[in-house]
């Protein structure tokens, strides 16, 4: 196995647990590690596209590391608003 498989079987299977605790919905916190398990994800994808050439998979994922780092900040650094706000 090279390592750009390794790096392309790491980013599919993270992506996916990732996934799952999002859509779990079971809290901010689970929700924030989903995020930053994403942030993983992304950048696996982001160096397996580096290393296969790959500008679309390259592009796509340099904008959902964007999307991931807000989900973390606002899941697990962000304080939540009150309610009544």
């Amino acid at each position: 196995m090279t390592l750009h498989d390794a790096l392309s079987w790491f980013a599919s299977i993270s992506g996916i647990i990732a996934a799952f605790m999002v859509a779990l919905d079971s809290g901010r916190r689970i929700t924030g590690y989903g995020f930053a398990l994403f942030v993983l994800s992304s950048i696996a994808w982001i160096a397996g596209a580096l290393m296969g050439d790959d500008a679309p998979l390259l592009s796509q994922n340099v904008v959902m590391f964007g999307i991931n780092i807000f989900g973390v900040y606002r899941y697990l650094i962000r304080k939540k608003p009150p309610a009544n706000a």
